[in-house]
């Protein structure tokens, strides 16, 4: 449990600290621009895989008549 509470750790120290590209982004506004296309980008996805889903329940229906 230890190695992964040391591992969090790391990980999170290293979220805090920004490198000049991040000061960029921010400075410049386009964060917004890449965050707006990832939220876009999940946005899809899930609408897909729940289009899939419906899609696989149908077929199991189906399949079971």
């Amino acid at each position: 449990m230890r190695k992964y509470s040391i591992l969090l750790l790391a990980l999170s120290l290293s979220a805090v600290a920004q490198s000049p590209v991040d000061e960029v982004m921010y400075s410049s506004g386009k964060i917004y621009v890449v965050v707006a296309v990832l939220v876009i980008i999940f946005t899809l996805l899930a609408a897909y895989l729940v289009r899939l889903d419906k899609k696989i329940t149908a077929l199991e229906k189906k399949n079971e008549a």
